[in-house]
């Protein structure tokens, strides 16, 4: 644990000694990302409040929770973290270790997690399998909202999670999950119907946040990024060359990042980079946006 997350938890355990226990409330849930508040309030409706913890721009690998931010997941009633994203690793860990009663909802669990090694790694099991990713991601790719075969199982989590925390509203929170995966389906079926009549199965992006999306489309996704650092000369062209004899037609930016050399692959190859965000509320337009640029229907 850095210095710095050692000294605020030493002010908020400070804090929390000064007053009477901190309550944990009874109508909030929290979860790291806003897909995540997405999937979740479709869930729960009016029942609870859902908080999320890094806000849209933000990178969920390095943010840095602020002592108030760190107050109210310590009284909310759940956290609901994606699995392994950076700051469910440092922040979200040790505050659950401090806080016993803080019920922890892993939404990732079950699904089949690809690897630094370009494999598939099963969270239950140890079968592997080829997947289609370009890039060497470092670690168990994190990013698992990003297709809707991994969000359907995210949102099962998630639905599992809330019955047991609330069973006496469990009727309605059964009609409100069968809406959001229906319409997760439906999402998957318009996505489909772009990638069908497309000749292009590659696309570029800085950070390889889309392996589970071209997992489930059987894509190429080509990174800018080179085990988690910017690009070598060598290794940018050697991708501009890939991308041009791909006929690449989308090379997405994520604000997170610094456009700059996503930024050259696009001009190099001929075509206007397109703004995504993995990070949006709206999961559903994003995920069909993304769909439309690698057809080459973007605007």
């Amino acid at each position: 644990m850095s210095l710095r997350i050692l000294f605020i938890f030493a002010c908020i355990i400070g804090f929390m000694s000064c007053k009477p226990s901190v309550k944990q409330a009874d109508n909030i849930i929290t979860v790291t990302i806003e897909p995540q508040r997405y999937f979740l309030e479709q869930i729960v409706g009016d029942k609870f409040i859902v908080n999320t913890v890094v806000p849209m721009g933000s990178n969920p690998e390095s943010f840095d929770l602020s002592p108030a931010q760190i107050l109210t997941v310590n009284k909310s009633k759940a956290y609901f973290k994606v699995g392994f994203l950076g700051i469910e690793n440092t922040w979200i860990k040790n505050i659950s270790e401090t806080n016993k009663r803080l019920v922890m909802v892993d939404c990732s669990a079950g699904v089949s997690f690809i690897d630094d090694h370009k494999h598939e790694h099963d969270h239950e099991h140890d079968d592997k399998h080829e997947t289609h990713n370009y890039a060497h991601t470092g670690g168990l790719d994190p990013h698992t909202w990003s297709s809707p075969a991994t969000a359907l199982k995210m949102a099962e989590n998630m639905y599992n999670a809330v019955i047991s925390i609330d069973s006496l509203n469990r009727e309605f929170y059964t009609a409100n999950y069968r809406k959001l995966t229906d319409e997760i389906k439906y999402t998957d079926t318009i996505i489909r119907s772009y990638l069908s009549k497309s000749p292009n199965k590659a696309f570029v992006i800085y950070h390889p946040a889309l392996s589970y999306f071209a997992r489930e489309y059987n894509l190429e996704q080509l990174t800018v990024e080179n085990e988690g650092k910017n690009p070598s000369p060598s290794y940018l062209k050697t991708l501009i060359d890939k991308a041009k004899a791909d006929n690449v037609k989308a090379v997405f930016i994520q604000q997170e990042f610094d456009p700059k050399n996503t930024e050259t692959v696009a001009k190099a190859i001929g075509v206007q980079s397109i703004p995504i965000n993995l990070m949006a509320y709206n999961w559903s337009d994003e995920m069909i946006k993304i769909a439309r640029a690698i057809a080459g229907e973007h605007e």
